[in-house]
């Protein structure tokens, strides 16, 4: 996708058309008004029928529409309304199986990253390796798009996690002990041909010194308990709060806390929070999101009366910057 600013109103609040695989446009209100970012189909955006549509944005899209239909880079309104549109942040995560040869283990979420032109898989480490569970795959399948016009077309790719008895994931671990983080290098021809994904980026991580406030919203895309939309294939979306001081390793861990309901099988799933790109190049424009964290699990205390106390309802989400070591040459 890539985002043109249309309009921009004299209080600052701004609007961006998205274009590519879906056509939408973005409301941005500005800092001090409050208010979140929301995303509308250019269709609905334009509808005649509302009267609400009918400000100087909408028609500075239309205008901007009339002087681009020439060009194939911008979808007409006629296009939007007919193509499917999915936000590209459902399209990074992947729902995982993992397998004992040809029994089927577990459900768990993963994500994927680029770092030039290799791409990997994230994951929970213990999703691929196991020792107090007894969880020990051979390898993983995971599922993607393979039509970029039908999000009910999909297939299953099949990733060994070991070659001649060496596993082939990296993982890894700190003066706090082992990270619940694994990545597993993908050859592109082991995937389909024409499979659709989207991948995050070192440039989606965030930079040093980057305030990330107590109690700022984040999303969790994953799989709970392997639930998610079993006609377009793509993930779900749990919200959640930063729970701890993000920067702080908690408890002397390379992790941070996150306020979210969760079940098992989001394990490896991303945490993010919204980033609109300020960089000239709009590199993350495509995909406008820091990638904060992978969760791992739940957290609870050993001392809980389980018959009077309930769960803490807190969850354990690493630091993303760990895959810059995972996915060095």
């Amino acid at each position: 996708m890539h985002p043109t600013e249309f309009y921009r109103s004299s209080n600052g609040d701004s609007w961006l058309l998205f274009d590519g695989a879906r056509a939408v446009v973005r409301h941005v209100p500005n800092a001090a008004s409050g208010g979140s970012v929301s995303d509308k189909p250019v269709a609905e955006f334009l509808s005649e029928n509302d009267r609400q549509n009918q400000g100087p944005q909408h028609e500075a899209l239309r205008d901007f529409l009339a002087r681009s239909t020439a060009s194939s880079n911008v979808p007409s309104e006629s296009d939007a309304a007919r193509g499917p549109t999915v936000e590209t942040l459902l399209l990074t995560a992947v729902r995982v199986r993992t397998f004992a040869q040809t029994h089927h283990l577990t459900n768990a979420s993963g994500f994927f990253f680029t770092r030039g032109d290799r791409l990997f898989l994230v994951t929970s480490r213990h999703v691929l390796t196991d020792t107090p569970s007894r969880h020990y795959p051979d390898r993983i399948e995971i599922e993607l798009h393979v039509d970029g016009g039908n999000l009910g077309a999909s297939a299953w790719a099949s990733l060994p996690l070991y070659d001649k008895g060496m596993s082939l994931w990296r993982q890894a671990s700190d003066t706090g002990g082992e990270i619940d983080v694994a990545v597993l290098e993908v050859p592109r021809n082991q995937l389909p041909a024409t499979a659709v994904f989207a991948a995050f980026g070192p440039e989606h991580l965030p930079t040093s010194g980057e305030a990330m406030p107590i109690g700022a919203s984040v999303l969790i895309v994953g799989f709970p308990l392997g639930f998610h939309d079993s006609l377009h294939h793509l993930p779900v979306v749990r919200q959640g709060i930063i729970a701890s001081a993000f920067g702080l390793r908690f408890q002397g861990k390379g992790c941070f806390i996150t306020d979210a309901r969760t079940h098992r099988g989001t394990s490896g799933a991303p945490v993010v929070i919204s980033h609109l790109p300020t960089d000239e190049n709009g590199a993350a424009g495509a995909l406008p999101w820091r990638l904060l964290g992978i969760h791992s699990s739940t957290i609870d205390m050993n001392t809980r009366d389980l018959q009077v106390d309930e769960s803490l309802g807190l969850n354990s989400a690493w630091y993303a910057d760990v895959l810059m070591s995972l996915t060095n040459d």
